[in-house]
């Protein structure tokens, strides 16, 4: 834990610069993926244990809610992404994990709701979450395109995956605040295309 060592002033730089160490292309390729599915009117999926099950939750908050422009939404107008994060329904997830095992809580919500073509983001900072591998093990056989986000030495998931974002540090609070700010940049960018605004504009 970086924290028990560094004062904040430290912190912050710290992660700066891990920031700054992130691939600007692998980010960018996420950002396409995501607006493509949205383009193509297909399913997000996003799924995590602990503290990457926030991030899911928040991507899905994020993604779906700013998909809209503000004038779409006060008029509940519109075509939003659908995404959905596979950790937030609780009385599902604890029934399957109860009845069917842990390691199996996103892979039946996937073969619920999923179908080939859609998109299954996986953020795992160990990248060795079983329930994780087995979902996206599934979604490669399937039909979906996989992407993780990973830390650590990146794992099983690592190899697994169809493509993914990096953060090679070992350091679980301060990869999950790199894929959080990965997350606000993606909201902006699929905002600023769906709508034509900023760099997109014209």
């Amino acid at each position: 834990m970086l924290g028990v060592h560094l004062g904040v002033g430290d912190y912050f730089a710290r992660l700066k610069a891990e920031l700054d160490r992130v691939s600007r292309a692998d980010v960018e390729r996420l950002a396409e993926l995501v607006y493509e599915a949205w383009e193509k009117g297909r399913f997000v999926f996003v799924f995590g244990n602990g503290g990457s099950a926030a991030t899911a939750s928040h991507f899905a908050a994020d993604w779906g809610k700013n998909s809209v422009s503000p004038d779409d939404l006060a008029k509940i107008a519109g075509r939003r992404l659908k995404i959905l994060s596979l950790t937030d329904n609780i009385p599902w997830l604890s029934a399957l994990g109860n009845d069917c095992g842990y390691d199996q809580i996103f892979v039946q919500q996937l073969v619920h709701y999923a179908s080939p073509g859609d998109l299954a983001i996986a953020v795992s900072g160990s990248g060795n979450s079983p329930n994780v591998l087995q979902a996206v093990q599934w979604a490669n056989d399937h039909g979906l395109v996989t992407f993780g986000l990973t830390g650590y030495g990146g794992g099983k998931l690592k190899q697994l995956q169809q493509a993914g974002i990096h953060v090679a540090l070992d350091d679980m609070a301060m990869v999950e605040s790199i894929h959080t700010c990965i997350g606000h940049w993606i909201v902006d960018d699929l905002t600023a295309r769906i709508n034509g605004i900023g760099r997109y504009a014209g």
